[in-house]
């Protein structure tokens, strides 16, 4: 009784210990005892007492058969039917023959068939039936009821399979029987039952077999009781059991879903040094386990010494390799072993292609990735929602909407219905894309196909709609939102406030702020910081300390968007000192300064000629704070030329920037052009057109046409000319 004991100490399996034979368990409930029936009267019985699809029986042959027709004959003809009805229809009629008499296969076939379509009273009407007419059944018979039972989730009824055997048909269940069993509870993760029939067969005098430790085993992995499971290799030899390579395979398994890799090759090496082969299972399941541990080239050397035992890789070591490369950013390196899987004749698993999809996609490699689906369509692997979804997804975030829409087209087409992330896709795209009018035919598409629009689908339409000042449209879909019963989430209101904010309609936005206490909708930081940074917009500047304070009652701390909001705020008004006592208490409050908290007070001082100031805190900036931005140094450029002061401190700043990489905006860059003109330092400005040239790479024909406007003095059109060029090569700079 080791085993048994073993098990006393394992949490999941606190079996009790009791010398009686006892009931499985106190839930479990064996088939319920029929009356005698011969099998001819048997089955009206049962189309009177099943589903209306099972009281279509009829006595007419729904397949051609012989009147001296074989058993296996009817076996053959049985096994083509399509249904349960078609089937009971065969074994009708073939019961009003004289001379007929099921076999064992006949009636397990019609058993397997009732139990695909959960007609379990009818199945045990059959099992009566087999007993009346002297057909026993075997283990195997047994087997299909409990597989059945489980997969209707009834487990105290498969349970019960065994006492129904032992007490109405005298078969004592065996090995066979118990091992079916308990495997059937461990993938069902019914780890307490497994536990009640591990008692019943110790109690009955069943002794396990190494496939029974290895279910045990099993068990323990997947309810994480690893080192459990690894003290039941040591008990095995009480038995006269020694482990195979499916209880080393099978504890591996469970370290590395424990994430303890190594654990796994010290299991390894264990089952090496016990003389046991490792197994192509085994293998895999290495591969797999480096493979989720990013440990790729150790999985790609291992496999290799595999290679050099005897072992082959097969579809499933493919899909592990390629995924691993993938995932370790190894993208070349998987895309070619995803080429060599295909010419050695492996198919893919979708997620594979799935994956490979979502990675070229995300890496901008959107053509690539329309190349994997082809190669998938023309391997016969039928793409799935969510193959297309992303593939439609990424298309649209490129704004690619022709591309996006062709996809869906595709999509609809191979029979594959589009789901609300289809929608959500095609419709943010079309926002993007500013086709409002396009994205609310969609949205109103999408209600008539069925497809019911969530929220993330409204506050899509509310933010892109309001964004672009259709707030009477975006406050439609909105009242939409309402009477579909969606429920309006943090999100929708803060997008509405925002929206509010952005088209000056403050009051508005104030509105809906106090709407969402109201609503019991929780505001959050968004939220608050929106209508801050609105009422700062529109001057309002106490109100903005107002809510603030209500936001610091709530339990919400303000961060550096919410002071950058009011001091950006008070700078507007004019008034920069509130926006400086602002910043040092964030300096107080330990929080970053950033350049969008130091720019707006920059630019004030220089509005109000205060240029020291303005100078002492940029330097302050580069001291403190993150480095200054591509902002910071305009708005200290153009400060420098329009501030009056010396025209070469100007100069030395643009020598500066164009050091860090910033190039000027060509007014200011004119500004300053201008001034050195005046005082005929033309020289300077010669210098200064120069070294732009330089730093931007201009090429030989850009500089000879740019130095020749300069010989003439035709500052203005060689600044245009500078900053188109610029502009050109730079195109996400503003100039």
């Amino acid at each position: 009784m080791a085993f048994y004991s073993c098990l006393l100490h394992c949490h999941t399996f606190t079996l009790p210990h009791t010398p009686d034979l006892p009931p499985l368990s106190p839930s479990s409930k064996p088939l319920k005892p029929i009356c005698s029936t011969p099998h001819r009267e048997l089955l009206t019985s049962i189309s009177a007492s099943t589903s209306p699809s099972l009281s279509t029986l009829s006595p007419s042959p729904p397949h051609k058969l012989p009147p001296d027709f074989t058993p296996k004959q009817l076996l053959d003809a049985i096994r083509q039917q399509n249904d349960e009805t078609s089937a009971l229809n065969l074994f009708y009629w073939a019961s009003i023959h004289p001379n007929f008499k099921p076999t064992l296969p006949i009636y397990e076939e019609i058993i397997q068939k009732l139990g695909h379509v959960g007609s379990f009273d009818s199945m045990e009407q059959i099992l009566e039936d087999m007993r009346v007419s002297n057909c026993w059944p075997t283990d195997g018979t047994f087997k299909i009821f409990i597989e059945n039972y489980a997969k209707s989730d009834l487990y105290d009824e498969a349970i019960g399979v065994l006492d129904t055997m032992e007490q109405v048909f005298q078969v004592k269940p065996g090995r066979f029987s118990y091992n079916f069993l308990l495997n059937v509870l461990v993938d069902g993760k019914k780890f307490k039952l497994v536990e009640s029939v591990c008692s019943m067969m110790f109690t009955r005098g069943v002794k396990p077999d190494v496939s029974t430790f290895n279910i045990v085993i099993k068990a323990l992995c997947k309810s994480h009781q690893t080192r459990s499971a690894i003290s039941m290799i040591e008990d095995m030899s009480n038995y006269g059991l020694a482990p195979d390579d499916i209880t080393y395979t099978t504890i591996m398994k469970g370290y590395i879903e424990e994430g303890n890799l190594e654990t796994a090759l010290r299991i390894k090496e264990e089952m090496i040094a016990a003389q046991c082969p490792l197994s192509k299972v085994t293998v895999d399941v290495l591969i797999r386990g480096y493979c989720k541990e990013g440990r790729i080239e150790e999985a790609l050397n291992f496999a290799e010494e595999m290679w050099v035992e005897g072992f082959r890789p097969d579809q499933f070591t493919f899909n592990c390799l390629v995924l691993g490369l993938w995932k370790s950013g190894h993208v070349k390196q998987a895309l070619e072993l995803f080429d060599l899987m295909l010419q050695e004749g492996f198919d893919p698993h979708i997620l594979t292609y799935n994956t490979l999809i979502s990675g070229l996609c995300k890496s901008g490699q959107v053509d690539e990735a329309v190349e994997v689906l082809n190669k998938m369509i023309s391997r016969d692997c039928s793409p799935d929602t969510v193959t297309y979804n992303t593939l439609i997804s990424n298309l649209c975030k490129e704004q690619q909407m022709e591309q996006a829409i062709e996809i869906a087209c595709i999509m609809t087409d191979k029979g594959i219905l589009p789901d609300v992330r289809t929608f959500n896709s095609l419709i943010r795209g079309l926002c993007l894309t500013k086709n409002h009018n396009l994205a609310i035919d969609l949205f109103h598409g999408m209600k008539n196909y069925g497809c019911r629009p969530n929220d993330y689908t409204y506050n899509i339409l509310i933010n892109s709609l309001s964004s672009s000042g259709k707030i009477d449209r975006a406050l439609g879909i909105l009242k939409d939102m309402e009477s579909s019963g969606c429920a309006r989430d943090v999100v929708t209101y803060t997008t509405l406030i925002a929206g509010f904010c952005r088209n000056k309609k403050i009051e508005q936005a104030e509105e809906i702020f106090y709407q969402m206490n109201l609503q019991g909708v929780p505001r959050d930081k968004v939220a608050y910081n929106c209508l801050i940074d609105g009422l700062c917009m529109s001057k309002r500047m106490e109100k903005a300390t107002e809510i603030m304070d209500q936001m610091i009652l709530e339990g919400l701390q303000p961060d550096g968007f919410t002071y950058g909001s009011l001091i950006k705020g008070w700078c507007n008004m004019g008034i920069p000192e509130n926006a400086s006592r602002l910043l040092r208490t964030i300096e107080t409050k330990g929080m970053v300064l950033t350049p969008q908290t130091y720019n707006p007070l920059i630019q004030a001082f220089f509005q109000l000629k205060r240029t020291k100031e303005a100078m002492r805190l940029f330097r302050e900036m580069e001291a403190k704070g993150t480095p200054p931005d591509a902002i910071s140094y305009r708005t200290v450029f153009r400060g420098l030329c329009s501030g009056g002061g010396p025209i070469g401190e100007a100069v030395d700043f643009l020598v500066e920037m164009t050091e860090k990489r910033f190039m000027p905006d060509s007014s200011s860059f004119y500004m300053l052009a201008d001034g050195l003109c005046c005082l005929s330092m033309e020289n300077t400005l010669a210098m200064v057109v120069e070294r732009i040239m330089k730093m931007d790479f201009f090429s030989e024909n850009e500089v000879s046409t740019i130095r020749a406007l300069m010989k003439i003095h035709k500052f203005q059109d060689a600044f245009a000319a500078i900053g188109r060029i610029s502009q050109r090569r730079n195109p996400k700079r503003r100039y």
